[in-house]
């Protein structure tokens, strides 16, 4: 049912409860190498590649191959559109922005987009993606009607949705760059309402933050811009060590939720 990529996460997940991403943008890929040898030290459980305004495959070519030969973790691409699809990479995230207002983003890329997929051999991983609060880029390029930070009711609305739906993973985005991460509060209340695993993204730049948004529900745990802006590989190691506490703590029962908002 599962493909291989797929198959070895929610095995990781079984095991550590709660796992980091380390998202890399193709424009702006740093020190990818040094980057994915740290990551996959630390304890990352994969890379995502991909970026809101990333537009040629070259990009997404040349990144991928430098995190294939640097490390042993899988590769994901996160795609924007069409120009990230690249068979170099072991899986893609098989995507709808639920809260979109052009249906290009929810129905129109993936019609365009599945022959080059399967052609090129990548294992499709269902995501619904739900952008939240600010939105930063993401919101802007993908036409999203944002979900107030105020109402996670909304988002659980949608994500039981996608669960409905037969999507196999939700992603919560508060944007790229954003200030703040979602609330654990937030998190909460759309983790109370389906039992996918849950991503969180956008924001999350401590181990503190980490710990707390995990121990609220989220099974997985997005970052990038805090390495993409400092250029400190080490940080990675505090963000999955809070990771796992938060993991622990919430299967322990002890969440300490912050309010929303």
């Amino acid at each position: 049912m599962f493909g291989r990529v797929e198959s070895e996460l929610r095995r990781r997940l079984a095991d550590e409860k709660a796992l980091h991403f380390l998202l890399l943008d193709p424009q702006k890929p740093g020190d990818a190498t040094a980057a994915a040898q740290s990551a996959e030290k630390s304890g990352t459980a994969a890379f995502l590649v991909g970026g809101s305004t990333a537009a040629l495959t070259s990009e997404y070519v040349f990144l991928v191959k430098q995190l294939k030969n640097s490390s042993h973790l899988p590769v994901i691409i996160f795609p924007s559109n069409l120009p990230s699809i690249t068979g170099e990479a072991d899986a893609i995230f098989f995507m709808s922005l639920l809260n979109s207002l052009n249906p290009y983003f929810i129905t129109g890329a993936q019609a365009l987009g599945i022959n080059a997929i399967r052609k090129r051999g990548l294992e499709t991983i269902p995501l619904a993606y739900i952008i939240v609060g600010e939105g930063g880029a993401a919101g802007f390029v993908g036409q999203a009607q944002c979900i107030p930070l105020d109402h996670p009711e909304i988002a659980a609305a949608y994500s039981m949705a996608a669960e409905a739906f037969g999507f196999r993973f939700v992603y919560l985005e508060g944007g790229s760059g954003v200030v703040r991460p979602l609330s654990p509060s937030f998190v909460s209340v759309v983790r109370k309402c389906v039992s996918l695993p849950l991503i969180v993204g956008g924001g999350v730049r401590t181990g503190s933050e980490a710990e707390d948004l995990a121990a609220a529900g989220a099974d997985i745990i997005v970052t990038g811009s805090i390495v993409e802006e400092t250029g400190d590989h080490s940080i990675v190691s505090e963000l999955v060590d809070g990771i796992r506490r938060g993991g622990k703590r919430r299967s322990q029962g002890l969440t300490n939720l912050k309010s929303a908002g």
